[in-house]
């Protein structure tokens, strides 16, 4: 029996980019000692049979915290921001669960390591979105002279989901947290902090990014142990592109050490002429390469 598993989930839309996320493990030979599970939130049978010859198991993703059926207006790819803070319940034989998107991939499995590691002891693993080479992290506008209006996601998801002002301004301008990639244990107290946080973000607030908040609630509020990885254990590359080792034939970090990338997240998408690379893969960007050419290229799994 595998001890330990992944996890992701998808709809029919997102299937090509979560059979990547797999087939990027699953090239990985480590990764024959871990489970992958799936949770459908609309994905056809057609999808499911090619699932089903490459997984542990896909259990339906349901609405754990009921919601409004004006809220949902029948996006069920919207359970993916409830279900995962109750992945125990849907497959509870494992011991320890890491969480990855299906927009994203793994390139290193150092990093699939780490999360397991970070979540010993009934901790948190997960990463802020900061890291060196990032230019902008909080929006400002200017009004006039020295006073300006700071704009801070954390903030303004806050205030729509009704949350305390003290605690909203507590959010503010902490490092924003991405919940795409995250470990937990089964029996981690972390989960029920979380799922409470949970819901009261969708009480008044929008079901997308409501875990998210959910989840900065409980580690800077509720202060819930956690531990913060590398952000090559999440690279959003929205917010900062990676280069290219042209000899070694990996993405790595833009700057010195120039460390490899474990795992590459498109989530914002990369947009090119209105086109968003996940929806279509034919997509490719100017990639700077360490050797200070620039290569033309896919940053989906297996595209190149």
């Amino acid at each position: 029996m595998k001890e330990n598993t992944i996890v992701s989930l998808a709809d029919s839309n997102y299937f090509e980019l979560l059979n990547e996320l797999i087939d990027s493990i699953r090239q990985l030979e480590n990764s024959k000692n871990i489970g992958i599970c799936i949770l459908d939130a609309g994905l056809n049978e057609d999808q499911l049979d090619i699932l089903k010859n490459k997984v542990d198991h896909i259990k339906k993703a349901e609405w754990d915290i009921k919601v409004d059926d004006a809220k949902i207006k029948g996006r069920e790819w919207l359970k993916s921001q409830v279900s995962r803070a109750f992945i125990p319940k849907y497959f509870p034989d494992y011991k320890k669960y890491l969480w990855i998107d299906c927009d994203a991939w793994v390139q290193d499995w150092n990093s699939i390591e780490l999360f397991f590691e970070a979540c010993e002891g009934g901790k948190l693993g997960i990463t802020q979105t900061m890291t060196p080479g990032y230019r902008i992290m909080s929006k400002v506008s200017w009004v006039f002279g020295k006073l300006a209006i700071i704009k801070s996601q954390n903030f303004k998801h806050a205030i729509k989901s009704k949350i305390p002002l003290d605690k909203a301004r507590k959010l503010a301008f902490a490092p924003h947290i991405n919940i795409g990639v995250f470990s937990l244990e089964k029996d981690s107290k972390c989960w029920e902090v979380w799922q409470n946080n949970l819901k009261k973000t969708l009480a008044h607030g929008q079901i997308f990014g409501s875990e998210q908040l959910a989840i900065n609630i409980s580690v800077y509020i509720d202060e819930i142990e956690t531990e913060f990885l590398p952000h090559n254990c999440n690279w959003l590359v929205s917010n900062l592109m990676p280069k290219f080792d042209t000899q070694k034939k990996i993405f790595v970090e833009p700057y010195l050490p120039n460390n490899k990338i474990g795992i590459i997240h498109l989530a914002s998408g990369i947009w090119q002429n209105g086109k968003d690379m996940r929806a279509d893969d034919s997509i490719k960007v100017s990639i700077k390469s360490l050797d200070g050419t620039n290569s033309i290229k896919s940053l989906r799994f297996g595209k190149n």
